[in-house]
């Protein structure tokens, strides 16, 4: 094995010993059931990676020199099989991962790299970049068809580490494969952070966040990976790709701004220099109830479009509110968060909550204001117990699954003067779809992201799930928010990246004249198609050499 110590779950989130006991999990179960009024009566036990039967892998044998670096043990074979979407974390709980690649490489540096892609493109093996292998479209699943004699998933975990660290202006050098935890904790003696917080972040690595344009978790301001970007360095099977390291540039098309978002379609991203930001100490909150989650949408919009950057901007709906504890479900809530490296945030929280109490807003309890000698205000606030449950979903989902209950997810963006019929009809077409096809729906709603055009909207769907017919239900319901997403003028994702689970709304949400293009990009960085097929574009794989 490659890895030491603490093992990933190979088919759900976090690590081995973090699965709860069968009582906490019916715990949680007779919880959900409480809360939503469905859920099974009986809980199921995910598979035992011991009993998992992977389909055969084909022979492949590589060079010598990288023999060292491959691995096809069941363990690795399996956790590099999919990520970590609803249909993944089903699939993998019940032992069925139908795609396992053939071998997982982990190399050390770029010259390893490079002789992996060339063996590659010489078998016509597909290779699947892979990083933290968070997931939730699809996008490191090796599902390539049957042009390819094999696959290669590639895990840069080795290429790790911040390299270098330039004080003056203020950005590092960091290795693809780091994990955020670990590239913050290398940049915390300078007093500095890249500041990029997705709900990923506990296994999320920089490369990952860069070539799915992730968003992190403010609200406002530099929330994306790209707000970050200085350069990129990527190898691609037809040679180097490395932009030049500068604050800002007009020469022509950014060759950074193409491989953000790429997927690994087009070149295995090895490292980049990122802008970081000194880290915060003085941070104040409060969060303001309205009547109805529109009234508090028009109040955000006030707020970015006055100019006020929260940190935290997150609406909630009543029922959003009430499964996060930071309401009783009466009313949306708004949760309010300011915070800065340099200058007390309580004058502008104070702004933010009177702005809001003018449009019909009711401000919760005290703000919670902290400064750099201060100490965090006792209690738990709306927004503390927003946040704990913010960060513990990705866990309890695996428990949902163990309890019959579906959840998906579908966050896009529209414009403000969209806003309100988009939302309405999205959250009306989840629910129905969910009913029809599961029988009962509890569909919530929150903004994730605020801009002063326009918002990103989060859509929660949780349902009971049929034994045997979880992907069915998954696919069917998804099938249709999604359609609808499209129809309606919405983006098929705002930052969860597009895999291949949005490919066919993604088709249609781009100009053809770009597709083209794309396709072009690629046929010159990757001539023989070998990465990451069926992601971002369709583009036959030439016959092996011989």
């Amino acid at each position: 094995m490659v890895t030491e110590g603490r093992r990933r779950k190979f088919w759900g989130w976090g690590y081995e010993d973090e699965q709860p006991s069968p009582p906490e999990t019916r715990k949680i179960a007779e919880q959900a059931r409480g809360v939503l009024g469905f859920g099974a009566e009986h809980i199921r036990v995910p598979a035992r990676l011991a009993d998992l039967e992977l389909p055969p892998a084909r022979r492949l044998v590589p060079p010598s020199r990288l023999a060292g670096i491959c691995q096809d043990d069941v363990y690795e074979r399996a956790t590099h099989a999919m990520g970590k979407s609803y249909k993944d974390v089903v699939r993998g709980f019940h032992g069925e991962i139908p795609h396992p690649p053939d071998l997982v490489a982990f190399p050390r540096d770029e010259d390893e790299i490079t002789r992996l892609l060339e063996w590659c493109s010489h078998e016509s093996v597909a290779v699947i970049p892979f990083g933290g292998g968070t997931s939730v479209v699809g996008g490191v699943e090796p599902l390539v068809g049957d042009t390819y004699r094999g696959t290669l998933s590639l895990d840069l975990r080795r290429l790790t580490g911040v390299v270098d660290v330039d004080l003056t202006s203020r950005a590092a050098r960091i290795r693809a494969g780091t994990p955020l935890p670990d590239a913050d904790a290398q940049l915390r003696p300078h007093g500095l952070s890249l500041r990029h917080f997705p709900q990923s972040y506990a296994f999320a690595t920089v490369g990952g966040s860069l070539v799915t344009r992730a968003g992190g978790h403010y609200a406002t301001g530099g929330t994306r990976i790209d707000d970050f970007v200085e350069s990129v360095r990527a190898i691609t099977p037809s040679g180097v790709w490395e932009s030049r390291r500068l604050p800002g540039s007009g020469a022509g098309p950014s060759p950074d701004r193409l491989l953000l978002g790429s997927e690994g379609v087009l070149g295995v991203v090895t490292e980049a220099w990122l802008r970081l930001q000194n880290r915060p100490v003085h941070r104040a909150s409060q969060a303001v109830r309205f009547p109805t989650f529109l009234d508090g949408a028009t109040a955000v919009r006030t707020l970015v479009q006055l100019g006020l950057r929260p940190a935290n901007c997150r609406l909630l709906d009543g029922g959003e509110a009430a499964l996060s504890g930071a309401g009783d479900g009466t009313s949306a809530v708004l949760l309010l968060g300011f915070e800065s490296a340099h200058f007390p945030q309580d004058g502008e929280l104070e702004d933010a909550v009177s702005c809001c109490r003018d449009l019909g807003g009711t401000p919760v309890g005290t703000p919670r204001v902290r400064g750099p000698q201060g100490t965090a205000p006792q209690g738990g606030g709306p927004e503390q117990r927003w946040r704990d449950g913010f960060l513990a979903a990705p866990y309890l989902r695996d428990s949902l699954v163990a309890a019959g209950i579906l959840v998906e997810t579908f966050e896009t963006a529209i414009t403000w003067d969209r806003f309100t019929d988009f939302t309405t009809r999205i959250t009306r077409a989840a629910q129905d779809a969910a009913a029809e096809v599961c029988g009962a729906a509890a569909v919530n709603c929150r903004l994730t992201h605020v801009y002063p055009d326009g918002a990103a909207l989060y859509v929660t769907v949780l349902a009971p799930a049929r034994r045997g017919s979880e992907t069915a239900q998954w696919d069917a319901v998804k099938s249709a928010v999604c359609e609808l997403i499209v129809d309606r003028g919405g983006t098929i994702t705002h930052h969860h990246a597009v895999g291949r689970e949005h490919r066919p709304w993604y088709d249609r949400q781009r100009p053809d004249t770009f597709a083209v293009a794309l396709g072009a990009v690629k046929r010159a960085l990757d001539p023989r198609a070998i990465l990451n097929p069926g992601v971002l574009l369709d583009t036959p794989a030439p016959p092996a050499t011989a």
